[in-house]
């Protein structure tokens, strides 16, 4: 307890945690009592209410140009299993989610060199002609400097055509991990990480809000983990255009770091709940929606994350095949009844959300 009194100190006088105390979280061993501080920060940031959205993920394409090393979903074209979506097999999809009652599509794929930018602004305003309040969170910021690249466009260009077209959000994906020397062992093609936090600076200066995440448990450090949630905070004391933190969980089967012995196992159950409370802790008045992602953690230990710093549990899902490429064991579907059983179950009050963080019921 000792090592981290200078670090209770700073929680309890609101204080700003800086990238020392950050590290000295991370290499702590002292799980329960992060975990309880990460508490205390959630409790004063957002009390006791849960938040989960009715959603639908949509994974257009799996043809991929960047080909990271921790992803085991990309297919190259006429690989088996590789596949594209047409705009009306989209339109599908929106329709069952729509029926399911999802207020909010998630649709992010691949940078698929034969689709044109043009396919991307059709989808967007297809669907927003057909759904008008559905929300619509699509492509990654990875995927709007690829679009940019692509059409001769900028990047500014690009969100105001998407957004024209009925672009609500942006998913956070794509952040990975910052640190130069780390991303280009494990993304080598991917736009950098500076790169990408231009793109969602620019999101933001035009009203599009968005998400972030961070891909930990591959091969990154304590002190990459610590400098990416930094970064983020510095640019959300900018913009205040970052809505929610998503932690990512690496899942290392069937993937090119796994099979060059890279990485061996994912991340344990004590990576996760630290990295949740230490994301609470270092995000503290910054980004006040901090996700446990049951797809990527399973149901039970999301449940836990909800007593280690995270007030959202993401949402019902529907279909993902991102991380069950790459062997994720949680089902691809959660009912909404399930989510409020869930969140009740560890002593929180459920409480459906809209894509913008706007409170539709509380259960």
């Amino acid at each position: 307890m000792e090592e981290l009194s200078q670090i209770i100190e700073k929680i309890q006088a609101s204080k700003d945690l800086d990238f020392e105390d950050g590290l000295l979280l991370m290499e702590s061993k002292n799980l329960p009592l992060i975990g309880a501080l990460a508490d205390y920060v959630r409790q004063k940031t957002a009390g006791d209410e849960v938040m989960f959205v009715t959603n639908c993920h949509i994974n257009y394409s799996n043809i991929c140009a960047s080909k990271c090393r921790f992803c085991a979903y990309f297919r190259e074209e006429g690989q088996k299993g590789a596949f594209t979506l047409t705009i009306d097999e989209i339109m599908e999809k929106a329709e069952n989610a729509s029926r399911m009652g999802a207020t909010e599509l998630h649709i992010v794929g691949s940078l698929n060199p034969k689709l044109p930018f043009e396919y991307y602004e059709e989808v967007l305003s297809k669907l927003h002609e057909k759904y008008p309040s559905m929300s619509l969170k699509a492509y990654t910021a990875v995927e709007i400097a690829y679009l940019a690249r692509i059409s001769g466009m900028s990047v500014k260009d690009v969100l105001s055509r998407l957004k024209k077209a009925g672009l609500t959000g942006l998913p956070g994906g794509g952040g990975e991990i910052f640190n130069e020397e780390t991303r280009k062992k494990v993304c080598p093609d991917k736009i950098s990480g500076e790169r990408w936090l231009e793109v969602m600076e620019t999101a933001h200066s035009l009203g599009i809000k968005s998400n972030a995440t961070m891909l930990y448990g591959h091969i990154e450090t304590h002190s990459d983990i610590v400098d990416h949630i930094l970064r983020l905070r510095k640019l959300q004391e900018k913009t205040g255009g970052f809505q929610a933190f998503i932690p990512l969980k690496f899942h290392p089967d069937n993937t090119e770091l796994q099979k060059n012995g890279l990485v061996r196992y994912g991340p344990t159950g004590f990576d996760d709940l630290k990295i949740i409370a230490v994301s609470r802790l270092l995000l503290n008045g910054y980004i006040n929606n901090i996700k446990t992602y049951w797809v990527m953690v399973g149901e039970k230990l999301a449940q836990v994350g909800l007593h280690y710093g995270a007030n959202d549990i993401d949402g019902t899902v529907m279909e993902e095949r991102i991380t069950h490429a790459a062997g994720g064991a949680a089902p691809e579907y959660m009912p909404k009844d399930r989510l409020i059983h869930l969140i009740r179950n560890a002593g929180r009050i459920p409480v459906e959300r809209t894509s913008n963080y706007k409170i539709i019921k509380k259960y």
